[in-house]
């Protein structure tokens, strides 16, 4: 796990995995780390969830051999939880029937998630979604 503290931008825990379901287990801790280094306990089970969701995502639709799980505070009392993978396949909401086993990972993030959304980069894609401390939500 590598921590990044910049003094002319925010602080930013990232690290870099396989592009695997079994990656969403260090992605978790690395998100449980941050947050409760920043004192955001409040948004630990909804981030937890998020960044598998976020892995989960990535390992089952793009073919890119890592992923790099970003968390980051641009705000006092919000938290950024980012997969970047090389994929320019672009995340789509899914329209599920009861019995359906998958296609309900972003449908989740947006109910736990503040906001969500996906950046194209050169190389691939950032999907992010940015949780608020709760006594703080709108």
């Amino acid at each position: 796990m590598a921590v990044t503290v910049c003094p002319t931008g925010h602080p930013e825990y990232t690290q870099t995995l396989p592009c695997a379901a079994e990656s969403a287990a260090p992605a978790r801790i690395l998100v449980r780390t941050a947050l409760t280094a920043w004192g955001l306990h409040s948004v630990m089970d909804s981030g937890a969830l998020v960044v598998t969701e976020l892995v989960a995502n990535a390992a089952r639709h793009t073919h890119a051999c890592a992923v790099r799980v970003t968390v980051t505070r641009p705000a006092g009392t919000v938290v950024r939880i980012a997969v970047v993978d090389t994929s320019r396949r672009i995340p789509e909401v899914r329209v599920t029937g009861i019995g359906d086993e998958y296609g309900r990972g972003l449908a989740l993030i947006d109910a736990l998630s503040d906001r969500w959304g996906y950046e194209r980069l050169p190389w691939g894609k950032r999907v992010w979604a940015e949780l608020r401390r709760e006594d703080d939500a709108r």
